[in-house]
């Protein structure tokens, strides 16, 4: 479980996310959305350490990690897999080396050990076949479970994800979701999803954090989200006249995708 309490970060004396609360729980998909701008992304930042928040918490379990020492902290990361944003593939290095990449660095396993775990994680995320091949050589989609299986390398209890639908395709984009959904719940990972994608919100998400200007503005499930009375997560959700049709199909009473 990741527990955020009250979290503040702060750039030039103005305030990115303030007073920010909230458990992300294991096996759960969490969500956090927000319009650009709105401190959706200094949050998750905040959270895995690539900044430092100003006050407040983020705990690991029973563990304060924004307090450790930077040795500390690294043995904290070595439980986090992080899908980036554009997957984040190195070019010079195959599909396989991709995913033995945070092996090299975190692991003491052996050179036999590191090659059979990564692929076992290119075979979890269909893509047995393409060890050999380089990220040019593959499609989006395929670069995407690359970075998933990566992800998932070191066996690790808590999975954060940056826009892992950016620049994909809709079908791709579903198939996307239900894998980190499939692994989530399969290893039981605290699961921590950035995103601007609605699609992605009301396929996985189990939890949702709205955040407006900084702050949590609305929080609840896919399931809630649609029949919120929030004015600026309807703002946010209901931007396009397509969108508000949806509104009131779901608001008269048909249920919620799931």
């Amino acid at each position: 479980m990741i527990t955020v309490s009250h979290l503040s970060k702060y750039f030039d004396g103005r305030p990115a996310v303030k007073d920010i609360s909230v458990k992300y729980l294991p096996g759960q998909c969490s969500m956090i959305i927000g319009a650009s701008g709105s401190g959706k992304t200094v949050l998750l930042k905040s959270i895995v350490g690539l900044l430092t928040p100003e006050e407040g918490e983020v705990m690991f379990g029973d563990t304060v990690f924004n307090r450790l020492p930077d040795e500390e902290k690294k043995k904290t990361r070595s439980r986090m897999g992080m899908l980036f944003q554009g997957s984040a593939l190195f070019d010079f290095a195959t599909a396989k080396e991709n995913v033995m990449f945070p092996l090299e660095f975190f692991s003491n396993m052996s050179r036999r050990e590191k090659s059979d775990r990564a692929d076992f994680c290119l075979r979890r995320v269909g893509l047995e076949d393409i060890g050999n091949k380089y990220p040019s050589e593959l499609s989006g989609g395929m670069q995407k479970r690359v970075g998933i299986a990566r992800a998932i390398a070191l066996n690790p209890q808590y999975l954060f994800c940056d826009e892992p639908n950016s620049g994909l395709d809709p079908q791709t984009s579903v198939m996307i979701d239900r894998l980190i959904q499939e692994i989530t719940r399969e290893y039981n990972i605290t699961t921590v999803i950035n995103t601007h994608d609605m699609n992605s919100v009301m396929e996985i998400g189990d939890k949702v954090v709205f955040i407006y200007k900084g702050e949590k503005c609305w929080e609840g499930s896919r399931h809630d989200i649609l029949a919120s009375d929030n004015r600026e997560l309807e703002d946010f959700i209901f931007a396009s006249g397509m969108a508000r049709e949806l509104k009131t199909l779901y608001g008269s009473g048909n249920p919620s995708r799931g």
